[in-house]
This record gives C-alpha cells, structure tokens and sequence, in this order.
C-alpha cells in the first residue's frame, strides 16, 4: 500500500509528519510510503484535528462513490463481465459485492414498505374482526321451512340455497331434511353454532377445570386444543403473557402449554393487524436472501462443476446477479410510483435476459447448454424461493 510517486501530500500526510516505523505493527517505514505497506496504517505523526475527519470522510464518500458508478456501469451493461473481472483479481475497481447487495435489498425492502399503505390492512381487519365478532342472529322455522335473517347479506346466502333447492326438487322434502342440507353446504348450521357455544361456555365458566382436562394430552391434537382455548381466553381476559395465563389459570410451565399461549397469541396479533405483520416481515427479507443464496449457490457449483469456479467464485456471481435485479426492481418501484402505472412484468423479462447474457459470459459455455442449464436452475431458484418464503411466513406468523 505504499505510495511513492507522490511525495508531497497535504493535511496529515505532509512530509513533516511521515514516520520511519508504522504505530500500528512496527513495520519500518521510508518517508515516501503514505500508508503501512504491511497493514495499511496511515503513516502520520500528527494529532489529529476535527478538520481531519471531516477531510476523510470526503475523501472516503467521493472514492465510495466512483466505485458505485463503475459498479453499476459494469453490471448494467456488461453482464457476467464484473464477476469475472473480480473473481480474476480486479477488486479495488468495484464495491464490495457482499455489502452492494445488502445495501440495496435494504433501499428495496424499505422503498416497497413505504410505498404501500400497509397501515389500510389494520383498518380493514379491525372493521372485519368487529362484524364477525358480532355475527347477525338467524332463525329457521322447522314447521314452515323459512328462514330469517337480520343480515341482508345472509339472507341473500340463504335466499340463494331456497332456490338451489327448489331447482332440486326439494321442495315438499321434510324441514328437518332442507335443514341438513343447508347443514352440508354451509349456509346455516345451528348444531355446530349451539356445540360451538357450549364449548364457549364452559371454557369462560370455569377455565381451570377446562384447561386441567386437556393439560396432559400431547401430540398435534393437544396442542390444537390448547391454541383453542387460549384464543377463547385472550380475547375474552385480555391476556399479555404466559406468566398472566398462568396465574389466572393454573397453567403448568410446560413447553408445550407456552408454545400452544404464545403461538395463539401471535397468530391473533396477526389477524388484528395483518398490515404491521407484512411489515415486520418483509424487514427481515434481507437476511434470509443473505441464507437463501449461498443455498441456491450449491446448486450452482454443481451444475458447473466442472468449471474451475471455487464456491465463492458462484457465490460472487449468485450476489451480482441479485445485485442487478434490486437495481430493476427499485427502478421500476420508481417508475410506477411517479406514472402510476405497473411495469414489474417488464424489468422481470428484463432480468431474465440478463441472467441468460450473464451465464454465457462468466461460464463461458455454448448457447444450448446455457439455455439448459439456465432452465433448471431458474426452476430449482423458483422452489426454493416458494420454500423459504412458506417458511418465513410460517415463522414469522408463530413469532409476531
């Protein structure tokens, strides 16, 4: 990291302050060496000041800042051209591909979060959760076989199954029969209303009784049972913690009765506020593409194995070709945020081409078997994709 060519510098590098010995590592010195050719300490002597900072941090933004444009050059027009240049040794020219990456699926997740009203969601299921919390009364006549209904909604339902089951020619069949067939197609049922209500009942009546009759039954069944019941009492005592549950109700400290409390609670918190979930989620893609694409990249190196590419080598190209498809994504968030308009589909067509130009270049293989190998990956990238984002779902959905 020598730098001998120029000699006299300005500010803290001046002559007069240069050292013959690094005050980091002891390496000796010649006067001419701007920095530690061994750890890249800057050879100066001098105290430092305020103006010295802020003189680095201009310096350090202007060089970030060229890296960025010849980054972006190169990416942009000369596909799989920046991957080899990197992979070859030429690293100083270009951002570093890891922190690039990262910097701009962070730009992009927070662009995408701002930009849709996410909030609108929570209003929506707050006026949701309040109608079907409050569900309009039904009524059906066994000796007339009518139906009423407060809810104009509902009586279009049923009004709907009447003349299904006039076009049947269920018309002169029994009321109990025109009951159980409304029963089967999900109109109206008042046996699974009424069971559903006495099970209501007896948990609000008595919680300790209810909950020491399931407490010891394990496996999927339990602990469905006790998600149940915890949704029963969270809504209905307003319940914040594990500890609350279990001083009102006796509930042991097992792992499963915390995880059946904190499952159930999450996943209300979910369906009252299911605009802050996809918030909250989408903050944390960043991270799972940092686990996801060294994944994807194992498959990479063994489509190419018998190129001479390390692990890295794929892994750098996997980073740059992500890179690339922020950059279109964020373009055309913009695009579509000032014309109003939805062009996603296009960038997309876009990336793919690009993908393909990139391939061929950086491998350096034959249309058709880049055109074969792009296929299968493309379709390996897309079920992994689907995997992971059902897992983060899943996960983000039990820990909301």
């Amino acid at each position: 990291m020598s730098n001998k060519p120029s000699l006299i510098s300005k500010g803290r590098y001046e002559l007069k302050f240069r050292g013959t010995e690094c005050k980091n590592c002891g390496h000796p010195l010649d006067v001419s060496d701007k920095y530690c050719p061994n750890c890249s300490q800057a050879n100066s002597t001098k105290k430092l000041v305020l103006r010295d900072f802020w003189d680095e941090f201009f310096s350090s933004l202007i060089n970030y800042d060229s890296k960025l444009l010849k980054t972006l050059y190169a990416m942009l027009l000369k596909p799989g051209i920046i991957t080899k240049d990197y992979v070859n040794g030429k690293r100083i020219t270009y951002t570093n591909p890891f922190r690039f990456l990262l910097s701009l699926a962070f730009l992009y997740f927070l662009m995408v979060t701002y930009n849709n009203s996410f909030s609108n969601w929570d209003k929506a299921a707050e006026n949701y959760n309040s109608n079907i919390m409050n569900p309009s009364p039904v009524s059906f006549d066994l000796g007339t076989g009518k139906l009423t209904a407060d809810s104009t909604e509902m009586r279009k339902q049923t009004e709907k199954a009447l003349q299904r089951m006039d076009s049947l020619g269920m018309s002169d069949v029994p009321a109990t029969a025109q009951l159980q067939y409304l029963d089967s197609i999900g109109v109206f049922s008042e046996r699974l209303a009424q069971n559903q209500a006495n099970k209501d009942s007896m948990m609000l009546a008595n919680p300790r009784a209810y909950f020491d009759s399931i407490k010891n039954k394990s496996g999927v069944g339990g602990l469905a049972q006790k998600m149940e019941f915890f949704s029963k009492v969270i809504r209905h005592d307003t319940l914040n913690n594990f500890e609350e549950a279990r001083d009102r109700y006796g509930v042991e400290e097992k792992f499963s009765s915390r995880l059946a409390f904190n499952s159930t609670a999450s996943l209300l918190r979910v369906i009252r506020e299911p605009g802050s979930f996809v918030n909250s989620t989408i903050s944390r893609l960043p991270f799972v593409i940092f686990f996801f694409l060294p994944l994807f990249t194992l498959f990479i190196s063994m489509v190419y194995i018998r190129k001479k590419y390390t692990y890295t080598d794929h892994l750098i190209f996997s980073f740059h070709n992500q890179s690339l498809l922020f950059i279109l994504l964020i373009l055309s968030l913009i695009i579509d945020t000032i014309f109003k308009t939805a062009s996603a589909g296009i960038f997309l067509l876009i990336f793919g081409f690009y993908l393909y130009k990139a391939m061929r270049r950086f491998y350096g293989q034959g249309r058709i078997k880049t055109i074969i190998k792009y296929v299968f990956l493309n379709t390996i990238f897309a079920f992994l994709a689907l995997f992971v984002l059902l897992g983060l779902l899943t996960g983000s959905v039990f820990t909301y």
